[in-house]
């Protein structure tokens, strides 16, 4: 009797276990020859333990390889030396289009979102593989070569994103800077990039007001040597002013063919450029190279935010940032997937701008930043409910940590309780989301403003004020990643000492974030800001994200950042005066830089 129950429950448990494998071969295909894999913990497990099987089975499923890679992972994280996928050499364009232009050509791509709600424009793999091939014929014709860096000036448009592609195409490297900056700040990183090309459009339409990027760049490469050529889009019809570098970017496109040769790239080959602010000294160039960044960027866009085929998929940030680059541009278009453009502000015409987005664009994912989560929280739950928002299924915060109450919010009002809040932190160095609250086990908890758990292959680990590592369950600390992951910056442009010291000194072994986090017994992660962001008040450091938290409970108060000022007493307190205009910015250059990835 006890044999016979015994085998009746052991043919139970062979068929829970088959069950168990084939759920997670649907989730991850290539779960299904990983040994010992029975849920996402041991997913994540597997990835941390045996990285280079985990990040080779899933390089060969889901990119498209001209050669295939030698070896998979080649690492000394204390000299700061990285490569992954060595001998292997692709094309990201093909990656992000060829191949779907060939299986569904009339799929959209892209959504242009542009400011004027209801104008929105379609654009499918066909068409956006014809712009990407026109460009880049006409980068090549114009003399850009293998190798080169174009710098990029333009806000959200199709034939921006066009330009990234175009210059991954033909194997330049390109170096988007946010169309909001000033002409100081471009020429700065059009000289470190040293680019001799530049594109940008006539004028700019954001929340009704229309500004002039051509006037920017102008007054830019006057102090660029280095640029020969400016490619100008026309936005509006509004005329330009053209100079003797000027090239009428869409009419010479017409010329071109619509076929382009991809060239062949190294997986190591560096496929963009882009600059953050540090806390001291000039912006930093990150540089990205391209195979692994884009295998990364489409794993994390696809898991992390639950994506399938036919969603249509929501981040409103601009492609100035690394946002907008793996979460707008490669993860979705390496995906296969639809996503949206957004040119207008989240109050533009009015503060339903968002949702009324959602229920004309039936977006499926919507991914925004706290600070306008925040504003709009403070302008009333009408502005929500007034639309349908029943397409939503998954609702993500980036940018900063966001506050409990913009996250309660965002979950009951935005999601009607009814779609997860993914938390996601990250930063331009990393290349793509490292830490947040899905994937997982379907029902796993997610607890208000905590990123949680860590992505496939990431390790964190917390670092104390002696430099060892917090081996305790629950615990605090400095921020490190233990070991390599394919998306992660490889180097600062012209200057990988500086990127050793950033990133790699403090912490030999370790890739130091800047940050610092908090580990629950659970083993979940809250980030609790920078640690190099803080007030010195009477010898006590306090967080300005702490601070910034705490005021933000105020319903008076729809946004703030805290600033540290010199008191003679107290080291750092609030000022005596209130700042003059003039002074203002520039405290908050020196004092604090406000990291958005």
């Amino acid at each position: 009797m006890w044999l016979s129950r015994r085998c009746v429950n052991g043919a139970a448990a062979a068929a829970s276990l088959g069950r168990r494998r084939r759920s997670h071969a649907a989730f991850m295909p290539e779960a299904a020859g990983f040994q010992g894999v029975r849920d996402h913990a041991g997913l994540h497990e597997f990835s941390v333990a045996h990285k280079e099987t985990f990040w080779a089975a899933v390089a060969r499923r889901r990119l498209d390889w001209i050669s295939p890679f030698r070896g998979v992972l080649d690492c000394d994280l204390e000299r700061g030396e990285v490569s992954w996928f060595r001998g292997g050499r692709l094309n990201v364009s093909v990656n992000c289009l060829d191949r779907h232009a060939r299986s569904s050509p009339e799929k959209v791509a892209l959504i242009w979102e542009k400011d004027e709600p209801g104008s929105q424009v379609e654009v499918t793999y066909r068409q956006l593989l014809e712009m990407t091939c026109r460009a880049g014929n006409l980068l090549r014709r114009r003399g850009v070569r293998k190798g080169d860096c174009v710098t990029i000036y333009m806000p959200p448009c199709p034939l921006a994103v066009a330009s990234m592609l175009a210059c991954a195409r033909i194997g330049a490297a390109h170096n988007v800077v946010f169309a909001g900056f000033s002409a100081e700040a471009l020429a700065e990183r059009i000289r470190d990039a040293q680019s001799s090309t530049v594109i940008t459009v006539n004028e700019s339409v954001r929340g009704g007001k229309v500004t002039r990027p051509k006037d920017t760049v102008d007054e830019a490469v006057r102090g660029c040597p280095t640029v020969r050529q400016v490619f100008v889009a026309m936005r509006t019809d509004a005329p330009v002013v053209a100079t003797s570098k000027d090239v009428a970017m869409e009419e010479e496109m017409m010329s071109e063919d619509v076929v382009c040769e991809p060239a062949a790239m190294d997986s190591e080959d560096v496929l963009f450029l882009l600059y953050t602010s540090g806390s001291t000294g000039k912006p930093k160039g990150l540089v990205h190279t391209q195979a692994g960044y884009l295998l990364y960027a489409a794993l994390t866009h696809k898991y992390v935010f639950d994506y399938r085929d036919g969603d249509v998929f929501g981040c409103v940030a601009d492609i100035g940032w690394i946002t907008g680059h793996s979460y707008v541009v490669y993860g979705p278009l390496a995906n296969g997937g639809t996503s949206v453009l957004f040119e207008s502000t989240p109050i533009y015409p009015d503060p339903g701008r968002y949702w009324e987005m959602v229920e004309r664009l039936k977006i499926n994912q919507f991914y925004g930043a706290p600070t306008a989560i925040r504003l709009l929280l403070k302008y009333g739950d009408q502005w929500v409910r007034k639309y349908d928002r029943s397409s939503l299924r998954t609702l993500g915060s980036v940018g900063e940590p966001i506050n409990k109450e913009a996250w309660e919010w965002y979950r009951d009002v935005v999601g009607e309780g009814r779609c997860p809040v993914v938390d996601t932190w990250w930063q331009t160095e990393t290349g793509g989301i490292c830490i947040a609250p899905r994937p997982s086990e379907p029902h796993a908890e997610i607890v208000p403003g905590m990123a949680m758990r860590p992505f496939f292959g990431i390790q964190p680990a917390l670092m104390d004020g002696e430099g060892r590592a917090v081996t305790s369950a629950e615990g605090s600390g400095a921020l490190c990643l233990a070991q390599p992951w394919p998306g992660m910056a490889r180097s600062i442009h012209n200057d990988h000492r500086r990127f050793v010291d950033t990133y790699f000194k403090a912490y030999p072994g370790y890739f130091f974030t800047g940050d610092g986090a908090r580990r629950s017994e659970e083993g979940y992660y809250q980030i609790t800001g920078r640690l190099d962001d803080v007030i010195n008040v009477s010898g006590h450091r306090i967080g300005t994200a702490e601070i910034e938290d705490a005021v933000n409970r105020c319903s008076a108060v729809a946004e703030s950042a805290v600033v540290g000022c010199a008191h003679h007493v107290k080291g750092q307190g609030r000022p005596r005066r209130r700042p003059d205009r003039a002074d203002q910015p520039q405290r908050l250059r020196q004092d604090r830089q406000v990291r958005l990835p």
